[in-house]
């Protein structure tokens, strides 16, 4: 039973102490003071004319989106526009034009992948034969410059 009383009690003066802390205002760091504003310029220092930065448009991303999909550019995106990729994507793969899909046409990229791999035309892949359908990688590129060798002549030369 006094355990039960003591953790209670412990609980308690947790809790305060913890609200305590949480209460408690700590005073912020002083912001440093501004550099004192120039009073007029010397003679020896030329006006310098700000040059204007060029603003680009703020668009958001779903306005983007938006302006691809509205394809006659009236504000309204109907179901046809946003149904026309669809739309070419399935003409591609109805190779009889019928409006129907079979599955025939649907895998007709694996099969020609398939027909193309099987050399020996017997129905199936070797382990060879299936080792041909692998996606082919594009080959990693080599950088344009090597950017250490070019920030290490730039210093030589700085140095010179």
């Amino acid at each position: 039973m006094w355990r039960y009383l003591a953790g209670g009690v412990a609980a308690l003066l947790m809790a305060g102490a913890g609200v305590f802390l949480f209460q408690s205002r700590a005073t912020p760091d002083p912001l440093p003071t501004p550099p004192p504003a120039r009073a007029a310029q010397t003679a020896a220092e030329p006006e310098v004319e700000a040059a204007e930065v060029p603003q680009a448009p703020d668009r958001t991303r779903e306005e983007k989106r938006f302006d691809r999909n509205d394809k006659d550019k009236n504000g309204l995106i109907a179901l046809a526009e946003l149904q026309q990729p669809r739309r070419k994507a399935f003409a591609k793969l109805d190779s009889n034009g019928d409006g129907k899909l079979s599955f025939e046409e649907w895998s007709v990229r694996t099969s020609t992948r398939f027909a193309a791999a099987d050399k020996d035309k017997s129905g199936t892949l070797t382990r060879a034969e299936f080792a041909t359908t692998a996606p082919k990688r594009k080959p990693k590129t080599t950088p344009r410059c090597d950017c250490r060798a070019e920030v290490a002549k730039a210093l030589a030369e700085a140095e010179e």
